[in-house]
């Protein structure tokens, strides 16, 4: 399971020397991403690097999973009300389509709302400083962190309590 690790750096080359850090530490690209203001992103950060701004993909999956739970339900209700007449295959669609209703207004909702890391380091980003996100295993984490903070990056706790404590210095 990957644990999601947020430093901070004044400017572009101190996220690219944190970054290399990370490499060298074992951290594939895939695992390594940047936030940054969008004048600074649009300028000088590569796409394949950026993080998404919006909580699409999260809140598609908790509106797929609510409303697949509320179709579930719903289908159980029909399938148990003989009078309504639905069968066992019509209650699984009922369940189906409330998933497919809830990804749906949940993602049209998560493209308006900021993503954790936006959200929480608004302050940061707004002062002009990239964020260098690692998303990497708890093993791999302990290994790199060292490292990266050799660098001179600030760690953000992302979460109340670090999953990584050997980062708290």
């Amino acid at each position: 399971m990957k644990t999601r690790c947020v430093f901070s750096t004044p400017d572009l080359a101190a996220a690219r020397t944190v970054m290399a850090a990370a490499r060298q530490a074992g951290i594939p690209d895939d695992d390594l991403s940047l936030i940054a203001r969008e004048d600074i992103e649009l300028q000088q950060i590569p796409d394949h690097l950026m993080v998404g701004r919006t909580d699409f993909y999260p809140a598609a999956a908790r509106g797929a999973a609510c409303g697949g739970g509320a179709g579930v339900l719903l289908g159980l209700i029909a399938v148990a009300v003989p009078p309504l007449g639905v069968t066992l295959a019509g209650g699984a669609a009922i369940a189906l389509a409330g998933a497919a209703v809830g990804c749906w207004t949940g993602a049209l909702v998560g493209t308006d709302v900021p993503d954790a890391v936006h959200r929480k380091f608004k302050d940061e980003i707004d002062a002009g400083r990239i964020l260098v996100i690692i998303d990497a295993t708890r093993d791999d984490l302990t290994a790199a962190c060292p490292g990266v903070l050799a660098t001179g990056a600030k760690h953000l706790p992302l979460h109340a309590h670090p999953e990584v404590p050997q980062l708290a210095a």
